[in-house]
């Protein structure tokens, strides 16, 4: 079976595309390379200065690329409701969300609404962006949700009893956490969404290990040199942003990919390599732990997610 690249993304015309973290690494790429193959792209971005000067990049990779900027924070729930709001007024809705953005293994941090920054940003910013953002994904043809999870989920745990980390604090569990509920959250939304016979194709991927800016956040905030440098020699071995982008690209293209699917790398340990489905860890198929943090999470956002009323809307 011939391996699945870029190269092999459908044609996009016509279909708006939403991708978070998209300034640089596996969002940029995953931007660029939709853009080529015909998607109006928007990028969204926390600093619209770089976010611009990476989507000049991406239009001189790929000229005829139709790609915009837009502000997005989402460690900021007032951020992620503007975006929706400003959003709204540009376009119809996406076909596409891909919850990309993320931060990785940073020293104890809070968000603009308080949350523990690392389940703040990635898990809860893009709970509370899919929901504003899901009355307009249902009136596309062909809405999709891809939300990005890591291979670290598997040592996750969810702790509904400190989700926020203020009894105790470890910058790694928090990470794996927070990739655990992003896969929860994928799974969850795609049994809700087929429960009440929504067209929703809610699935999720993971990059493997991929050299991105994603290592060296946590050691720069703490101003650890050594840590940088560790991270300089453990990127190393890893794939390219190209390469870690491919089951994001994969999961949000691929037109017979069932609701509830879980794309990564082929290679040992799903580490490197092509996409192709993969399993998840036992707990992230932990039904009754994915409705407690799917409603501490609508709780924690103020974002509700009205099933009914989108089928009935239909």
């Amino acid at each position: 079976m011939a391996r699945w690249t870029a190269d092999s993304i459908p044609d996009q015309s016509g279909r708006v595309v939403v991708v978070t973290g998209a300034n640089s690494g596996i969002g940029l790429v995953t931007a660029r390379e939709l853009a080529r193959a015909g998607a109006r792209v928007i990028m969204g971005v926390r600093d619209t200065v770089r976010g611009e000067r990476a989507a000049q990049s991406a239009r001189t990779a790929a000229p005829a690329a139709e790609i915009e900027t837009m502000e997005l924070d989402l460690a900021d729930l007032a951020s992620v409701r503007s975006f929706t709001e400003a959003f709204a007024q540009r376009h119809e809705g996406p076909d596409v969300l891909i919850n990309n953005a993320g931060v990785m293994a940073l020293p104890h941090r809070h968000t603009a609404d308080g949350f523990e920054m690392q389940f703040g940003t990635n898990h809860l910013g893009h709970f509370a962006l899919t929901g504003r953002l899901l009355p307009g994904l249902m009136g596309r043809p062909e809405p999709r949700v891809v939300t990005v999870s890591s291979v670290a989920h598997k040592r996750g745990r969810i702790n509904l009893d400190d989700l926020q980390g203020e009894q105790r604090y470890r910058r790694r569990a928090a990470y794996t956490q927070s990739k655990l509920a992003n896969l929860m959250f994928a799974l969850e939304l795609a049994r809700r969404a087929g429960a009440a016979g929504l067209a929703l194709r809610s699935v999720a991927a993971h990059p493997g290990y991929a050299a991105t800016n994603l290592l060296f956040v946590g050691p720069r905030m703490e101003g650890s040199k050594a840590g940088e440098k560790l991270m300089a020699v453990a990127s190393q071995i890893a794939q390219s942003a190209e390469r870690g982008a491919l089951p994001s690209l994969y999961a949000a293209t691929v037109p017979v990919l069932p609701s509830g699917s879980y794309v990564g790398p082929d290679g040992p340990m799903e580490i490197w390599g092509f996409p192709r489905l993969v399993g998840t860890s036992a707990r992230a198929r932990d039904r009754e732990t994915a409705r407690r943090l799917w409603e501490v999470s609508e709780e924690l956002t103020g974002v509700p997610y009205d099933f009914a009323a989108l089928a009935a809307a239909r």
